[in-house]
């Protein structure tokens, strides 16, 4: 018979039934209404991805796959119509602190798998690549047939036999007389016995009435047969059937891993067609333009923003404050501001409003329209607010005498109804484009110099160039596809090391020498793109972003 204790195999394939992850009240805290459970997350993408595959998350939310996608080693796209739930997921996937799994594919990972498997370490190359996946924590799943056809058992026992055989045959000497025949009598032994004493009739502590002398051969004996033990169990386990914890994988205490690079794109929305009570389909872009719904409603509450914020420049002491805002009857011009060049004894301007959709994206041939439509109504500057402004668009600075401002709006203004209108944020903040040496190294590759940021000053009608410590990041794709931004490398600038504060939130030791690599306004050499493109993404600190796409 054999017994089979519950923690001879304490682990269990996973069913259909996840009775363990119920909601509850007293579960994590929930930033956002209809936020997931971390666990049920990370669950699916164990069972059906491996690391560095492409996870995919049509309701963003909080941003909970990605989080939990990102913790995993997978890679991740997120989609969400809400800027909120966006901004949510940005400030919690950036914020977060990940542990540091141990590669597979590096030279720790193979030292690790060595130790695990009992075998001596691997010589292959190795590339850092996360698709290898990480080494994981195992169980052995033990049966009789696994320890029936171990051969290195025998191995273990003959070697330490060699020890324990004459131990059992000093102490059979130093025993009194008579103890041997009385244990045996006790224990109703009725087969023949050796006149020595047996390795199974040593007992575990100290018997009285023993000599002594006896008593260091008796814990020698003992400390022998525990090793041994140890060794037969420790081949048992490596020979049988090994069942990996993916949720398990080993950790790097030493480091601490935070989020990669990664970018927010916005996309046009598809036009929505209506049905109404005769079944026929309602077009709302063919709707009349007076009256007053739901699009109307937006525009005038950015209006309403915009006449008590104004526009924040690159610089304080830049912001551009509205005498007066009212509507006008355009097709994209919407509203008309005033307000003084340079300061209140200035000149007054007029400028042309035009806002963008509420979930989508603006592209350069909307900027051309809308300051054509200014020119042609005698403004002095269009003032273009968006959400979001397509790569191309940033390159559209002027038509003619009309100078193009591109406000970008803060995702606030989402929440407008639940915000007070203090008008003390910066809700629409202009920002210029990267100023730019894209520089030719001698093995025919290249590199990128940022020197700062152009910005138009409303109050001179001058294009300024700030140097980098107007920088808070930027970020290179080096080969832009035209479609999406992919960060391929980062950096981090400002004066005074800005960052000091996030090396000490990290808790650990920080290589300044990898540090100062990504503390720089030159990037590292990279080759030609076969695009013919790149793009450069800078963003300032206060967080408002801008790129420039640049032909090779």
């Amino acid at each position: 018979m054999w017994k089979n204790y519950h923690a001879d195999y304490p682990y269990r394939p996973r069913v259909s039934l996840w009775n363990d992850i119920r909601s509850s009240g007293f579960g994590s805290e929930k930033i956002y209404v209809v936020q997931t459970q971390p666990e049920v997350i990370q669950r699916c993408i164990l069972m059906a991805t491996d690391p560095g595959d492409l996870v995919l998350d049509p309701t963003c939310g909080s941003g909970t796959t990605a989080t939990t996608a990102e913790q995993w080693g997978r890679r991740w796209i997120t989609i969400d119509t809400s800027r909120v739930a966006l901004a949510l997921a940005r400030a919690r996937i950036m914020g977060a602190r990940y542990p540091f799994y141990v590669l597979a594919d590096s030279p720790e990972g193979q030292q690790k798998e060595a130790e695990v498997n009992r075998t001596a370490p691997s010589t292959q190359y190795t590339g850092g690549r996360i698709s290898r996946g990480f080494v994981y924590q195992r169980v052995p799943h033990i049966t009789l047939k696994s320890i029936a056809s171990n051969i290195e058992i025998d191995v273990i026992w003959g070697r330490f036999e060699e020890d324990l055989k004459p131990l059992s045959q000093e102490l059979t000497k130093m025993i009194p007389n008579g103890w041997l025949d009385a244990h045996r009598r006790k224990q109703k032994y009725t087969a023949e016995v050796s006149p020595e004493i047996q390795e199974w009739e040593i007992p575990r502590e100290f018997p009285e009435g023993w000599p002594d002398a006896a008593k260091e051969l008796h814990e020698r004996f003992w400390e022998l047969r525990i090793e041994r033990q140890k060794k037969i169990d420790a081949s048992i386990a490596a020979s049988a059937n090994q069942e990996f914890l993916y949720d398990k994988p080993y950790e790097d205490k030493s480091k601490v891993r935070v989020a990669g690079p990664f970018t927010v794109e916005s996309l046009s929305p598809h036009r929505v067609m209506s049905v109404d009570e005769n079944d026929e389909l309602i077009d709302p872009l063919e709707d009349d333009k007076g009256e007053y719904g739901e699009e109307r409603d937006f525009v005038q509450m950015i209006l309403d923003n915009l006449k008590t914020a104004g526009v924040q420049q690159a610089h304080k002491e830049d912001r551009i404050s509205f005498t007066a805002l009212k509507p006008w009857p355009g097709d994209l011009i919407c509203a008309e501001g005033h307000y003084m060049e340079g300061g209140e004894d200035g000149d007054e301007k007029r400028a042309a409003i035009f806002i963008g959709p509420e979930f989508g994206t603006v592209s350069r041939p909307d900027l051309v329209a809308a300051a054509r439509e200014a020119a042609d109504a005698g403004f002095d500057v269009l003032i273009a607010c968006a959400f979001n402004y397509e790569a191309h668009a940033s390159e559209f600075h002027k038509l003619g005498r009309i100078p193009v401002l591109k406000a970008r709006m803060n995702a606030d203004l989402h929440m407008a109804d639940d915000l007070k209108n203090t008008g003390k944020g910066n809700l629409f903040v202009i920002f210029g484009e990267p100023d730019i040496d894209i520089i030719e190294t001698e093995d025919d590759r290249m590199q990128v110099k940022v020197n700062g940021v152009d910005v138009f000053h409303p109050s001179t009608g001058e294009v300024r160039s700030d140097g980098p410590d107007g920088i808070a990041c930027w970020f290179i794709d080096t080969d832009y596809n035209e479609e999406s931004f992919f960060v391929r490398q980062a950096y981090f600038l400002g004066a005074n090391d800005p960052y000091k504060a996030m090396k000490t939130t990290l808790k650990a030791e920080i290589d300044q020498e990898a540090w100062e690599t990504l503390h720089s306004d030159t990037s590292r050499p990279f080759p030609k793109p076969d695009s013919g493109r790149i793009a450069v993404k800078v963003i300032n600190h206060l967080g408002d972003e801008v790129m420039k796409v640049f032909k090779i």
